[in-house]
């Protein structure tokens, strides 16, 4: 699979802006607005010289707009894109899904922290495009920190950032590469994590037969059940302190660290301060383990704290005990700063330190996760104050719901449309790859979810893994960081089984030794990422993946 089918249209209409006779001819990078297709304006294209800002090598920078018009809230929209176009080209073309919010053009490089440093997609020759998703999140900064997520105000916003703006730009940006290039690519990719794991996870569905080859990083594909758990965390936080920070010192989740360390570190087979089986961790795990009996120490926590991460731990639910969000695994990684940084306090001080969930989170679940949308002002008490009053009866079912101005729900708009009964039957059909991983310790998408996704489709598809794999991290928060083997190199192996038929099996993981508080006999260490269901488990000569 090429694509080709996908983007035969689009070509043809970049084919026509060509002057009369020359629809194979290359396009020079200067001349690239005169093949803009039709409904696409290129505003830029210049020659970057390899070495200058974010041009690992030579390239043509191509910027451009799509799709202008005034949205409901009387506030200008469009879907505006980086197409970078490599001097040395592989013939490969990546679509690179951003995160958060997104509203913001991030450079096209398809470069990622786990990737080996300035070894991303476009610095190995691929041609890679970047968008904004069809907003743009500064545009608003009369509203304060509720000016990222006030497009979910607009509904076709809303449906860009779901998944029409990746159905839009595709077609368009394959028909500038195919212009500038005088062929078409002949293998096409998509990469993004966190939001833009989910724009994949959705494009897998959507767009079956756009991608050879998807690369998806701790996917958010039910991101509106994920932002349920926002006003879970912070009403779980407030009920052992008045403020957030306040709930749980650093100390204080180290201590949780250990007592999950000390129960399972050995399961593996090796006590080396990483936990592979984070399955039967779950089950071996004790929290009411880390009760003081008297007063607090440093290897105990008081009752209330204990329940309340306890509460965290099992996911949302309403008064009837339904679960509206999926449970979340024990780990390491709740020693990390960047899961204190989502759940309970951060270090910028427009937010007042809140934490990431108390500000864009709560935007976000108010403003787009949630119909009709809740306009909230965007001050860091107002925020968190919309989170303190959410109900899990009232206000839940919301992430449901449509209205006459919101004819699709926020579910409906941004997961996967067979999220939770997958088969991917189409994009296998059409001899697609997906490779997937995700740290056990993400404090915003939890890994048992995506875990639950992949034994659903395991069981659908006996033989999905002739077109999936999934890998989890131990020790990993949203992204790289804590002590994980967060350093490796999924691309190479993706590519090698769309283009070669190699199936990935083991990756070589490294813990980074320039990590905050890695462990010295740890730093710098490798271990092996194990497909699932299996992990790394310690043998005489090293780890060897097996299922346990």
């Amino acid at each position: 699979m090429t694509g080709t089918v996908w983007y035969a249209v689009a070509v043809v209409s970049a084919a026509a802006a060509l002057a009369p006779g020359s629809a194979v001819a290359q396009v020079a990078c200067a001349d690239m607005a005169r093949a803009a297709p039709d409904g696409v304006t290129v505003t830029s294209a210049e020659a970057v010289p390899a070495g200058a800002e974010n041009a690992p090598v030579a390239h043509c920078r191509v910027t451009g707009t799509m799709d202008e018009r005034t949205g409901t809230d009387g506030r200008p929209y469009a879907l505006r894109f980086q197409l970078n176009l490599p001097e040395d080209w592989s013939g490969r073309f990546l679509h690179q899904f951003n995160g958060g919010n997104d509203g913001t053009v991030v450079p096209a490089l398809g470069a990622r922290d786990e990737l080996p440093e300035g070894d991303g997609a476009l610095a190995r020759g691929f041609a890679v495009v970047s968008s904004d998703a069809g907003h743009d999140g500064s545009a608003n900064p009369d509203l304060g920190l509720a000016g990222s997520n006030a497009f979910g105000l607009d509904f076709e916003a809303r449906r860009d950032y779901g998944y029409d703006a990746v159905a839009t730009l595709h077609p368009a940006a394959l028909a500038l590469t195919e212009a500038h290039y005088g062929r078409a690519p002949d293998y096409v990719y998509g990469m993004g994590g966190s939001n833009g794991g989910r724009h994949a996870m959705v494009a897998a569905e959507r767009m079956p037969e756009a991608f050879d080859g998807l690369y998806v990083a701790y996917p958010g594909f039910h991101l509106p059940r994920a932002g349920l758990q926002h006003a879970w965390d912070v009403q779980s936080f407030l009920s052992v302190a008045d403020t957030l920070p306040a709930a749980f010192s650093p100390a204080e989740l180290q201590t949780v660290a250990d007592a999950v360390l000390s129960a399972c570190d050995g399961l593996d087979g090796a006590e080396d301060g990483l936990i592979f089986d984070v399955l039967a961790c779950r089950e071996v795990f004790d929290p009411q383990a880390m009760v003081c009996e008297g007063d607090a120490t440093q290897s105990c926590l008081p009752k209330d704290k204990v329940d309340a991460l306890v509460r965290i731990h099992g996911g949302p639910r309403n008064s009837e005990g339904e679960q509206l969000y999926a449970p979340w695994a024990w780990d390491t990684g709740i020693a990390s700063p960047d899961w204190r940084f989502w759940k309970l306090e951060s270090t910028v001080p427009p937010w007042n330190n809140q934490p990431l969930i108390a500000v864009m989170g709560a935007g976000s679940l108010a403003q787009v996760f949630t119909t009709p949308p809740t306009e909230v002002s965007g001050d860091p008490e107002s925020l968190q104050s919309f989170l303190e009053g959410f109900d899990f009866d009232e206000d839940a079912p919301k992430i449901d719901a449509t209205t006459s101005d919101f004819p699709e729900s926020a579910m409906e708009l941004m997961t996967p449309p067979q999220s939770d009964d997958p088969t991917l039957a189409d994009f296998k059909a059409a001899d697609g790859k997906i490779m997937i991983f995700h740290g056990a310790s993400d404090p915003v998408f939890s890994v048992l979810d995506t875990v639950d996704w992949v034994d659903t489709l395991t069981a659908n598809d006996p033989e999905a893994d002739e077109f999936m794999r999934f890998y989890i991290v131990p020790g990993m928060p949203h992204g790289p960081g804590g002590i994980a083997p967060d350093r490796f190199d999924m691309l190479t192996a993706l590519v090698g089984w769309v283009e070669e038929g190699t199936a990935p099996g083991p990756i070589d993981a490294t813990l980074r030794p320039d990590r905050d508080a890695m462990p010295e006999d740890l730093a710098g260490q490798t271990r092996p990422l194990c497909p699932y269901p299996q992990i790394a488990q310690a043998q005489d000569d090293g780890f060897a993946c097996a299922v346990p």
